[in-house]
């Protein structure tokens, strides 16, 4: 227990205050994992809590006092880091069953704070400053046994909060942890209810369960229980299609095995990819939903998903719009999707110049996680053909260190700009400015840089052709 909230403790007693760590720090500990941030429930009045907290730290905020939630910050003392406390009054929530915001009510015990936690495991509490360890629900019992259960019935917690559902395929996620059978039994009959969650809310659970240390255990979840039809149902569309290998295993699964190969190769803080990388994540999980949409069985019992990657771009583009992603994650996450068969259109011969160049061009800065979701891509279980695989994409890696260390591959662009352009052509601004622009692009793609002279020629030679 950090020293500083012993003594934010002794402070609530002292004013005739109790004072407790509830929740996730309470469950870290006994996992034996620190908690950045810890939070606190009291007997006191937001009001009383704001005033105790304004003497304690060195800053305070109320933005979320009207749940009676007051938050502070103390400044480490001698090189320690600093205490972020958030003190909530004991409420006893009750719901509109049309809305997941609670009507706020405060409450006066601890017990009656702790029965309107998501699961037992995040039910239990330390007060302070004696250190008296309150565990009404039993959570310890489960914690131990890995296990997610809800403090009162799973049908009322559920209705009052459906957000609480979605939070079970989390902490499946990061704790490893099973859902209870009645628990899990509540969800499969309760999914529905995520229609009145928000899609900001529900994209934070999905990106903290995409971000944790095991994601397949969450997503499994999600699917199993019929979640994901309500938050993201192109995710169960995919156990329906049979994937490029006909191995008899759907590409459902063939797209957890990709999200686990490509979680496997992101880097430490200082690497290329630092984990966790969400949108590599994101691409992983989702870069083949084009296929129920481009599903073609051929002659001879094949089975085809041309042009899956296009498809799939767009749909994934759609899907995290509307779970309001970041604009930038949106880009890049189908930016990926679409490039990540591009490696396997060039055959098993020899890559140009030309072609390496394209490929490093298009990728842009997502050329390291492109890099490692084509690698991820990768789940034959023919040891041959993987090897083949593997290395063709080492051989495509080197060519394109030894072309960076030749050319400016990073920034390829022609060797004459616009102003020159239009100076060699005797033209204004417009339309042929950049037609001529991107005829110099395509050259130096084919042929590398062309050197001014020469380009001046081309640049002449074209646009002689074009006015003829």
């Amino acid at each position: 227990m950090a020293p500083a909230a012993i003594e934010l403790g002794e402070v609530f007693t002292a004013a005739g205050h109790e004072l407790a760590l509830v929740g996730g720090p309470v469950r870290d500990a006994f996992l034996g994992r620190a908690s950045a941030d810890l939070d606190f429930a009291t007997s006191a009045s937001p009001d009383e809590t704001q005033r105790l907290l304004a003497r304690w730290g060195d800053a305070h905020w109320d933005i979320g006092k009207e749940f009676g939630t007051i938050g502070a910050r103390r400044f480490g003392r001698d090189g320690a880091d600093d205490v972020v406390v958030e003190v909530t009054t004991y409420r006893t929530d009750e719901y509109d069953p049309s809305s997941r915001k609670p009507l706020v009510a405060f409450g006066d015990t601890l017990d009656g704070d702790l029965s309107r936690r998501d699961f037992t495991v995040n039910a239990m509490a330390v007060r302070l400053p004696d250190l008296t360890f309150v565990d009404p629900f039993d959570g310890l019992t489960d914690l131990a046994a890995g296990v997610l259960r809800t403090p009162i019935a799973p049908e009322r917690s559920f209705d009052d909060d459906p957000l609480r559902m979605l939070r079970a395929a989390r902490f499946a996620a990061q704790l490893g942890f099973a859902v209870e059978p009645g628990t899990r039994a509540a969800i499969e009959q309760m999914a529905s209810r995520l229609d009145i969650v928000s899609a900001e809310r529900g994209q934070a659970e999905l990106t903290k369960l995409l971000c944790a240390a095991s994601p397949r255990e969450g997503l499994r979840v999600l699917v199993d229980t019929g979640m994901a039809d309500e938050v993201l149902p192109e995710l169960p569309a995919l156990r329906l299609e049979i994937d490029e290998h006909h191995r008899h295993k759907d590409v459902y699964e063939h797209s957890l095995i990709v999200l686990d190969q490509a979680i496997a190769q992101e880097t430490g803080p200082g690497g290329a990819v630092p984990a966790p990388d969400l949108v590599l994540r994101l691409a992983a999980l989702l870069h083949d939903i084009g296929k129920p949409a481009t599903r073609r069985f051929e002659a001879g019992g094949g089975v085809s998903f041309h042009h899956h990657e296009v498809v799939g771009a767009k749909l994934v583009a759609k899907r995290l719009r509307a779970l309001k992603f970041e604009k930038q994650v949106v880009k890049d996450v189908a930016r990926l999707v679409e490039l990540h068969l591009r490696f396997h259109g060039y055959g098993d011969g020899a890559w140009t110049d030309s072609a390496v160049r394209r490929y490093v061009t298009d990728a842009g800065p997502l050329l390291e996680r492109l890099h490692r979701l084509t690698r991820a891509d990768c789940t034959t279980r023919n040891k041959r053909k993987a090897k083949r695989l593997a290395d063709a994409y080492t051989d495509l890696e080197q060519r394109i260190a030894q072309l960076r260390e030749q050319e400016e591959l990073d920034a390829i662009r022609p060797d004459l700009d616009g102003t020159q352009i239009m100076a060699i052509l005797g033209i204004a601004p417009g339309r042929e400015v950049g037609q001529a622009y991107q005829h110099l692009l395509a050259l130096r793609m084919e042929h590398g840089p062309l050197g001014e002279e020469r380009a001046t020629a081309e640049l002449r030679a074209w646009w002689g052709a074009r006015q003829a």
